[in-house]
């Protein structure tokens, strides 16, 4: 499954970028100052390369704290995954991943696809960011419900869960209903969490590639505390998923560290080619607006779907309105903040 997302996020980069090439006309009628560098006095690649420096190191150390702190939960015991507390923190963690879908990752490419440095036909004559988001949310679906079925008919053969059930003589232990139901919620947990962090990682990376191309001085200034707050929320909310999955220690670390490393690697990468990538260009505006479309359909899909509806529809909150309360304004005060946030990054 793990390699399999990777494929599928490498593909759908080449796919992408081999479209934003080809749709681009040859010969362009937009504005010659989109394609040029800007006259913004805050501009200087001298004095943007060390803030750029300081960006990988920070934001780097905010996402391992934020993914890694509900890794170690288990040890805190009013915070165990099975408690109350547990269940606000990842409503809250949920209302992060959803604030992030519609207040920074949407918006942006709405703006990118919009722009006046892109042709009127067919970027203006058509929503291509509602269009893609949306199409995302369904791809995602497909995904998630074939990876489920593939998932569980993979792992069902040969797992007999640790229960009380009642076997024949010779002392086969057969698994109770209750098993069979933990044991498809396991799995369930485990496709949830690699869905998602494909989702956060193709996010992860673009956020980084624009912050390292950009050499605006004034901007990165204000995206680096932002980043940080942001990654490390974010992380919080994917480490809880990784968390529930009860994988092996080895597994958690490496979707973690894949997870804390994407931005860093997206603001190296950015820095490589800020001498041939201009963020105002045809093909950079397209290429970044349609991979923030394809990522904010599959993170509002799973914030809304598999996180916080399969929260509350669940039997530990439909049996406490207490419960349900609490966790609605957990999701409701993160989405405020993602949505504060949106003002700086």
């Amino acid at each position: 499954m793990a390699s399999t997302s990777t494929l599928l996020m490498k593909t759908v980069f080449v796919v992408l970028i081999f479209v934003s090439f080809t749709i681009s006309p040859a010969n362009s009628t937009v504005p010659e100052e989109c394609a040029s560098e800007s006259a913004n006095p805050c501009v200087n690649k001298a004095k943007a390369l060390p803030l750029k420096i300081i960006a990988i190191i920070s934001i780097l150390v905010a996402s391992m704290i934020g993914v890694g702190a509900p890794l170690f939960s288990r040890s805190v015991p009013f915070l165990r995954p099975d408690g109350d507390i547990f269940t606000v923190v990842k409503c809250f963690a949920s209302g992060i991943i959803l604030g992030t879908g519609f207040m920074h990752v949407l918006p942006d490419s709405f703006d990118m696809l919009s722009s006046k440095c892109l042709e009127e036909n067919p970027w203006h004559k058509f929503p291509f960011t509602g269009f893609l988001a949306m199409l995302s949310g369904l791809v995602t679906l497909a995904i998630d419900s074939m990876a489920t079925s593939l998932y569980t008919s993979k792992n069902a053969v040969g797992i007999v869960p640790h229960g009380h059930g009642h076997g024949p003589a010779n002392g086969v232990t057969l698994p109770t209903k209750d098993d069979d139901s933990a044991t498809a919620q396991l799995l369930r947990y485990r496709v949830i969490a690699m869905v998602l962090e494909l989702g956060i990682i193709v996010h992860s990376v673009v956020i980084g590639l624009s912050l390292g191309a950009t050499n605006d001085t004034c901007t990165i200034k204000g995206l680096i505390a932002a980043l940080c707050f942001h990654q490390m929320f974010e992380g919080m909310g994917l480490g809880g998923c990784i968390l529930q999955a009860e994988y092996t220690n080895m597994k958690k670390f490496v979707m973690a560290f894949f997870f804390a490393v994407t931005t860093p690697f997206g603001i190296a990468l950015g820095i490589a080619l800020s001498t041939v990538y201009r963020e105002n260009s045809p093909n950079a505006l397209i290429t970044i607006g349609l991979l923030n479309a394809c990522s904010a359909g599959l993170l509002i899909y799973m914030a809304l779907v598999d996180l916080l509806a399969a929260e509350f529809m669940g039997p530990k909150l439909q049996g406490s309105i207490k419960m349900q309360f609490k966790c609605f304004v957990a999701a409701l005060l993160e989405c405020g903040g993602m949505s504060i946030l949106a003002k700086w990054a």
